[in-house]
């Protein structure tokens, strides 16, 4: 009885290794922005977040929390708009919202999200934003170069292949189980009196 459960629990992690690839593979070509972003105390940053241009009239918006799903929401479109230290802005033709952040602190450290707005599921990507005394060497404010979506394409081919192997893995594992009952099933039995007759001798 353990060897389907051991067949059923590897199918599950199957599917749901499906469903994260396709979901990675989904939202990396629809938006896209820097990992991480450095800025300076009382200086300012500035954030570029590539989306597909289908989106171009959805609501995009900056929130700043560790976790998407409760963050909080600090500037938005469809207006470009300013609040008292960061604005957003929208260049629908290019397909990139920007996003700048004035004045920063200490407490600016900490997670951010560009998100688009739609319905159903918004469409997010994560930005790091470190803040320090010292000056940046490099700032990640551009949008994904042109060699980005090439790494992105190959790491989409490199988790198709590895659900590939998952599943023959798991095709493996049922036809050896099958020819092992099989063969089991097979095999004669002897009867009771006779292996009693034979430990008698």
């Amino acid at each position: 009885m353990r060897t389907p459960r051991i067949l059923v629990c590897f199918f599950k992690a199957s599917v749901i290794y499906f469903l994260s690839i396709s979901k990675s593979t989904v939202d990396c070509s629809l938006l896209s922005g820097p990992e991480v972003v450095k800025g300076t105390y009382s200086g300012s940053v500035t954030v570029a977040c590539q989306y597909n241009l289908r989106y171009r009239e959805y609501t995009k918006y900056w929130c700043k929390g560790p976790v998407y799903e409760i963050c909080a929401i600090i500037v938005k479109t469809p207006k470009n708009r300013r609040n008292d230290r960061s604005f957003i802005s929208d260049n629908k033709e290019a397909g990139v919202f920007t996003v700048t952040m004035t004045s920063l602190s200490e407490s600016d450290t900490d997670m951010y999200w560009c998100v688009i707005s739609r319905p159903g599921r918004n469409i997010y990507t994560r930005v790091k934003l470190l803040v320090s005394h010292e000056a940046p060497t490099t700032i990640s404010t551009t949008p994904v170069s042109s060699s980005h979506p090439q790494q992105l394409r190959w790491w989409a081919i490199l988790r198709w292949i590895i659900f590939i192997l998952m599943l023959c893995c798991l095709a493996f594992t049922y036809y050896a189980v099958r020819r092992i009952r099989n063969g089991n099933e097979i095999l004669p039995r002897r009867p009771i009196h006779q292996r009693s007759s034979t430990v008698e001798k």
